[in-house]
């Protein structure tokens, strides 16, 4: 072996470890999903498994709450509904390695319900930025800065509810009733109409409503996160978990 070889099969291995160690801090500090989605209403299995077959106005009277399944009237749904402090909004973001979950539990807006008319209904909503969290805070900064949220410049994201399609005139406690929720989702002054796949229910005196719907990077003018370490899918997956009292 030449001393010309040598040397650069030296310096070709000290550039492998540089970017070992380079990519092992990235990873560290970019990776790792430490946020769990949290729904305001049971799924499916979680339902039957508490019921026991029984509906879930019936599972929810079995463990203590008021849902009975009686009808609620139209008085006690009609007016105005005020988002919550336990409501969240989650966003997802899956690589080539995981699915990483990002929570936002500074949410505020309404929902005129009126169940008579449901052309009449209307609602709005928006998270503070500042507030988006991963549970890992040099990622948190990155996404909050000029390469995506451009939180300095837009402090909020908003969403203005246009059509609710498919809800019942007629509601029971405790009984969850699917309807599609369509609006305009704005991040960054950008403008996106989007359509929530929803669930809503009455219980307890306060309205929860469960709601999914995807968009991409490119939707709000943000390029993909991929690298040469990993991939990422372009979809994210928006999920509002709200609780509001009248």
């Amino acid at each position: 072996m030449t001393k010309k070889t040598r040397t650069w099969l030296i310096a070709a291995l000290a550039a492998v470890i540089v970017i070992g160690i380079g990519t092992y801090a990235w990873m560290k500090n970019y990776m790792g999903n430490n946020v769990e989605i949290e729904s305001v209403l049971p799924t499916q299995a979680e339902a039957n498994t508490a019921s026991g077959g029984e509906s879930t106005a019936e599972a929810a009277e079995t463990n203590g709450s008021d849902a009975s399944g009686a009808a609620v009237a139209a008085d006690d749904l009609n007016g105005t509904w005020n988002i919550a402090d336990a409501s969240k909004v989650y966003f997802s973001v899956t690589t080539s390695q995981e699915t990483v979950n990002f929570v936002d539990d500074q949410v505020s807006g309404t929902w005129d319900v009126n169940v008579n008319e449901a052309s009449q209904m209307k609602g709005s909503g928006a998270i503070e930025i500042d507030a988006v969290d991963s549970g890992n805070a040099k990622r948190d900064e990155h996404i909050k800065s000029d390469d995506y949220f451009q939180m300095g410049q837009y402090p909020q994201a908003t969403f203005t509810a246009e059509s609710f399609d498919g809800l019942p005139t007629e509601w029971k406690e405790g009984e969850v009733y699917d309807f599609k929720l369509d609006g305009t989702l704005t991040v960054k002054g950008i403008e996106k109409p989007v359509t929530f796949e929803a669930k809503a229910s009455y219980q307890g005196g306060q309205l929860l409503l469960s709601g999914t719907t995807t968009v991409t990077f490119e939707d709000f003018g943000m390029e993909n996160p991929h690298s040469v370490v990993l991939s990422t899918e372009n979809d994210i997956n928006v999920q509002l978990e709200l609780t509001l009292d009248k």
